[in-house]
C-alpha cells in the first residue's frame, strides 16, 4: 500500500492539551475527535493506515516562539513532522526563520485570524521573503474560519497576490484553497501552481464540486490533509476515496506530492 501523509494536523503538549482543547471547542462551537495529544494522533494514524502527519502549531503571541520551537523539536520523529510557528509581530523574524531552518524543520504554520493579519498586507512581506529564502514550506490557513467573523483575511484573491509577488515561496493553502470560499478558489486559484491541501472541505462540498476543483488543478499541487483533531482522519480518507479520482491521482494526493514537497524544502 502506498504511504499516506496527513499534511495538516494539530496537537499540544500533554500538560496543556485538555485546557487548550476545551478553549478551542468553545470558541468554534465544535467537538474534537481526539484529545489533542500526540499519542492520540499516533493512535488515530495507526487505525487509519497513515504513515506520517504534519503537526502544526500557531503562535498567538511573539513570546510563544521559544516554547513552541522547543516542543516541536521534542515531538519530531519518523512519523511526526512538526511545523512550528512564529508571530508576524515578532521583532526577530530573520533570526527565528533561521533557527527553524537550522533545526531541520521543513516548514511553519501561520493563521491570519488567530495571529491578526491580512495575508496580503505589506507588513507580512519581509516574513514571506525570509521563508522563501530559507526554502521552507509556509502552510497558511486560508478561507474563512468558523470561530471568527467573516472578514476576508485569506481569501483566494489575496493568496493569488502573494503567489505572484513571491513565486518561489512554497505556499500551501488549507481547506482546498480557502474554507467556504470555493467559488472564489475556482475563479482565482484553479490551474495556478499553488498547493492546496484538502482538509475540512470534503464534508461540506458536494462531491462533484470537490472533484471539479481537484481534477482541474495541477495534479502535483493537491495534498491530503485532515485538520485532525477537528475532523476524523478515517472519515476524511473515506470521503476522499469516494471521489473516485483514480488510482494514480489518489497515490499522488495521499502521499507522493507531500513527499516531493518535503524533500525539496528546508
Amino acid at each position: 500500500m502506498d504511504k499516506i501523509i496527513d499534511f495538516h494536523t494539530h496537537a499540544f503538549p500533554d500538560k496543556l492539551a485538555e485546557k487548550a482543547m476545551k478553549s478551542l471547542e468553545g470558541e468554534g462551537e465544535i467537538k474534537a475527535h481526539l484529545n489533542g495529544t500526540v499519542s492520540a494522533l499516533l493512535s488515530s494514524m495507526d487505525r487509519c493506515g497513515i504513515e506520517k502527519s504534519v503537526v502544526c502549531s500557531i503562535a498567538t503571541r511573539p513570546a510563544q516562539f521559544d516554547s513552541i520551537f522547543k516542543w516541536s523539536r521534542e515531538i519530531g520523529s519518523g512519523r511526526i513532522i512538526p511545523f512550528p510557528s512564529l508571530h508576524p509581530d515578532d521583532p526577530g523574524i530573520p533570526d527565528k526563520v533561521s533557527r527553524i531552518k537550522e533545526a531541520g524543520f521543513k516548514g511553519l504554520k501561520l493563521h491570519p485570524y488567530y495571529q491578526d493579519f491580512f495575508m496580503d498586507e505589506e507588513r507580512m512581506f519581509p516574513l514571506y521573503e525570509e521563508i522563501s529564502k530559507a526554502e521552507l514550506i509556509l502552510l497558511v490557513h486560508t478561507g474563512f474560519d468558523f470561530a471568527f467573523s467573516r472578514v476576508e483575511r485569506a481569501d483566494p484573491l489575496r493568496t493569488l497576490k502573494i503567489h505572484e509577488r513571491f513565486p518561489s515561496l512554497k505556499l500551501v493553502t488549507t481547506h482546498l484553497g480557502a474554507w467556504d470560499q470555493w467559488e472564489k478558489v475556482k475563479e482565482f486559484l484553479l490551474g495556478k501552481p499553488v498547493y492546496m491541501e484538502i482538509s475540512f472541505s470534503l464534508g461540506l462540498l458536494p462531491p462533484e464540486k470537490a472533484r471539479e476543483i481537484i481534477l482541474n488543478h495541477p495534479e502535483k499541487y493537491i495534498i491530503f490533509g485532515t485538520d485532525s483533531p477537528w475532523t476524523d482522519q478515517g472519515e476524511t480518507l473515506s470521503l476522499f476515496r469516494k471521489l473516485n479520482l483514480g488510482a494514480e491521482k489518489e497515490r499522488l494526493i495521499l502521499g507522493e506530492n507531500a513527499v516531493n514537497l518535503l524533500r525539496e524544502s528546508g
